[in-house]
């Protein structure tokens, strides 16, 4: 027995001395998808993972030229940063201000025409790729072991099958889980399960299943008329021979979800989909003095972190003077991501700043009294006023334990 276990220790020590990491490639992305990437891929290199990240010319967001312990793979596209700018300024400005004016017959033509519009760019980036010789041919002499990809920019599907690698994806949510469920095959009956987007919850009567289920087909068809047609078209003129894009996607090795388990309804799963979520959070650095000072001063109380996202830094006059007097009314210290005029009725116990480090806030809170929950219900149940219900209705991220 001792000479048979002396071998199996020699043998464990040699396939240990000899693994090193992989090769990973990833897919261009944009705005809070690619803040939520990035520190992933920090974790990746630290684990001794080589890591190459595409990114276009154009990009917004993503910039090769900064200090970063990943490679960068840079290609040329034939959209300026200004048009993209436009579109973004173009999009954010119906779902902001148009819808509130239009029926919904005109929102779902003008909906139509901003699908079409990203489409056209989103595949003019595309061809900065698939369709360029010299990237594609450095892709191949990459050797690389994975591609992990955020689909929302179609492409990374049809690349991994031409380089013959496996397919990572890390996902929040499509529409209606169109891709989730036409691709990746993923059960969603529309008697429990609500499409993504369509403000049902679990418990339905007959009438709002009967909506999840209308809902489900109307974006499988908008879905399939304004995207895939126009993605089956380029893949297909890419390989050469008639290709599904959804297909492509169904070959993804894992689905990393990023989500809590128990943040989604309950519904069927399948093994190869993971909830990932809070996989972007790092630990905390200290906050600067200022803000730190600020943080402290709210005692018990707390403190609120007001944010609309990475990619809407202001809004109207009148709407930021709505949003800052009902932020005046809570007795937490706010904190409000804000790069525009400053308000006039902002209230003492509201800073603004053009950018807040919220996971350093979340690691300096961690300790924070829970009860903004409460008092946020109680206000929105005792004070059915409009500008606080402005606010409860928009994207507020609270710090609580």
């Amino acid at each position: 027995m001792e000479p048979r276990l002396s071998v199996c220790v020699l043998l464990v020590l040699c396939v240990t001395g000899s693994v090193t990491g992989g090769k990973i490639l990833v897919w261009y992305t944009e705005a809070s998808h690619w803040i939520n990437m990035k520190p992933v891929l920090e974790t990746l290199v630290d684990r001794g993972h080589q890591v190459t990240v595409l990114v276009h010319s154009s990009s917004l967001f993503m910039n090769s030229s900064e200090p970063s312990r990943f490679q960068y793979e840079p290609f040329n596209v034939s959209l300026s940063v200004e048009a993209i700018e436009k579109f973004v300024e173009d999009f954010l400005n119906f779902f902001m201000y148009e819808m509130e004016h239009l029926n919904y017959i005109q929102i779902y033509i003008r909906f139509i025409e901003i699908i079409k519009k990203n489409m056209q760019t989103t595949l003019t980036l595309l061809d900065g790729v698939v369709k360029s010789e010299t990237i594609m041919k450095k892709l191949k002499e990459g050797n690389y072991d994975l591609l992990l990809a955020d689909p929302i920019y179609p492409g990374s599907e049809l690349t991994a099958d031409i380089l013959g690698i496996p397919l990572v994806y890390s996902l929040r949510f499509s529409l209606a889980h169109n891709w989730e469920r036409l691709c990746g095959q993923l059960p969603a009956p529309p008697s429990f399960v609500p499409g993504a987007m369509s403000k049902l919850t679990d418990k339905m009567d007959f009438s709002e299943r009967l909506w999840n289920f209308l809902f489900y087909a109307l974006q499988d068809i908008v879905t399939e008329n304004v995207w895939w047609s126009q993605v089956d078209k380029l893949y297909s003129d890419v390989k050469g021979t008639p290709t599904s894009g959804c297909e492509l996607m169904g070959k993804a090795e894992i689905w990393l979800m990023r989500t809590y388990w128990d943040f989604e309804f309950p519904r069927p799963f399948l093994p190869n989909f993971k909830f990932v979520g809070g996989i972007h959070c790092r630990p905390a650095k200290p906050l600067p003095k200022k803000m730190e000072d600020f943080v402290q001063s709210s005692g018990d109380a707390g403190v609120v972190i007001f944010t609309l996202g990475s990619m809407i830094k202001n809004v109207t006059t009148e709407k930021a003077n709505l949003i800052a007097s009902a932020l005046a009314q809570i007795p937490q210290k706010v904190l409000w991501r804000y790069s525009g005029e400053k308000p006039k009725l902002l209230g003492s116990n509201t800073k603004i700043y053009k950018w807040i480090p919220q996971n350093d806030l979340l690691g300096e809170q961690s300790s924070a009294s829970n009860t903004f929950t409460n008092i946020l219900l109680n206000r929105f149940n005792k004070q059915q006023d409009k500008s606080f219900l402005l606010v409860v209705k928009m994207y507020i991220t609270f710090i609580v334990k």
